[in-house]
């Protein structure tokens, strides 16, 4: 695993931004689909951020361009089904892609270069095993941009001792993730608010759909996450985000807040 410091989370956002915009122009050029794999949260929206507007100042194709996000919360409902919240949700992982990712890419694009509504991927949580097979018969995940939980090194929703094996799944999430996610999603008002499951794409998938993936690790409460992932030799079930330093052309990009810690 590559790893680089950055001086700024800006800094990290602006540099795969333009990997992630050349890997597209390549792909188009070829003929075929960009898979790009996506987490919720704040760690990525560097990325976001800057790819959104690299793409607005320079316009890119972006019409066969694949979202594919990692995980999703599930709500149960009154007959004790579990269900993704509402897409309005202020949690929903769903919403934050569809405003966060293809909402910002579209808005700076020509309408035939958009992302299509069909190229925001999902995992279903009544059919798990059917996204890493439908992510497979993409040709795998191209770039998988990767974040680690601060408290427990949760990987989309993969709590800690989550089996090197583990595919798409329906999971209970740890109390520290969920701990976590308060900061992620602010307007929780307490711990009870958040779910208790969620549906997430396994450590397996990730190591074995990904051409290449890039940990994204930046601020003083990732500097935890950032020693116990730049020091791993291999995957660690007792940090799941690990898992990276046995992907493909695997990279770790930190600023130095979290680095020089």
């Amino acid at each position: 695993m590559r790893t680089y410091t950055h001086d700024t989370p800006a800094a990290i956002g602006t540099e795969l931004a333009e990997r992630i915009a050349a890997g597209i122009r390549a792909a188009n050029e070829a003929g075929h689909a960009y898979v790009l794999g996506c987490p919720g949260g704040r760690s990525p929206m560097p990325v976001y951020e800057a790819l959104a507007a690299r793409l607005a100042a320079r316009p890119v194709d972006c019409s066969r361009l694949i979202i594919a996000m990692m995980d999703e919360y599930l709500i149960v409902t009154p007959d004790g089904a579990l269900l993704p919240p509402p897409v309005s949700a202020h949690y929903s992982c769903r919403g934050f892609g569809e405003r966060e990712i293809v909402g910002h890419i579209n808005a700076g694009l020509p309408d035939a270069f958009r992302v299509r509504p069909g190229n925001f991927w999902m995992p279903d949580p009544s059919e798990p095993g059917d996204y890493d097979r439908r992510l497979a018969a993409a040709g795998g995940v191209d770039l998988f941009l990767l974040a680690s939980g601060a408290g427990d090194g949760h990987i989309a929703f993969n709590p800690p001792g989550s089996p090197r094996d583990s595919r798409s799944r329906v999971v209970d999430l740890a109390e520290q993730t969920r701990r976590d996610n308060l900061a992620t999603f602010p307007d929780f008002k307490s711990l009870d608010e958040v779910p208790k499951h969620g549906i997430t794409i396994g450590i397996a998938s990730i190591a074995e759909l990904s051409k290449a993936a890039a940990m994204i690790v930046w601020g003083a409460g990732k500097r935890t996450a950032y020693s116990r992932i730049s020091e791993a030799t291999a995957y660690d079930p007792a940090w799941p985000a690990t898992i990276v330093v046995e992907c493909r052309d695997a990279e770790l990009h930190a600023d130095r807040e979290a680095a020089d810690g």
